[in-house]
């Protein structure tokens, strides 16, 4: 489970993410990692994930379970994002019916196509916010 302070609540963060932020996406997932943001509430050198998980995944049940379960195998890759990040996981309708497995694998594509040469392709948020 994540801890509370490293969880994307506000709409504004998330749409940050996105708009801003470096995309690398699976068959399963998509993320957006935005780099540099405003440590406003967290403390510097935060890392703060949030998940969309539309309604063609599944029934309620099914997306809370496909949530948890990233939940759980993200917070042993945190260390692998940058500091000061926000992170938002898109879940696509294939995602459920991945094993926890095939889950791992896709997230750590994900992570490795959105981290992948960061330094000079992705966007710095504390830029485009000044």
């Amino acid at each position: 489970m994540l801890p509370g302070p490293a969880r994307l609540r506000r709409r504004s963060e998330f749409q940050t993410a996105v708009r801003v932020g470096r995309r690398g996406a699976t068959r399963a997932l998509t993320l957006h990692l935005a780099t540099g943001h405003p440590a406003a509430e967290s403390g510097a050198g935060s890392i703060r994930v949030g998940f969309v998980v539309p309604r063609a995944v599944g029934t309620a049940v099914v997306r809370n379970q496909v949530r948890r379960r990233l939940r759980h195998l993200l917070r042993d890759r945190l260390e692998r994002l940058p500091g000061d990040s926000l992170l938002v996981v898109r879940v696509a309708p294939s995602a459920a019916r991945l094993s926890s497995t095939g889950l791992a694998a896709a997230l750590d594509e994900a992570l490795r196509r959105v981290t992948h040469d960061r330094a000079t392709a992705g966007r710095d948020i504390s830029r485009v916010l000044a």
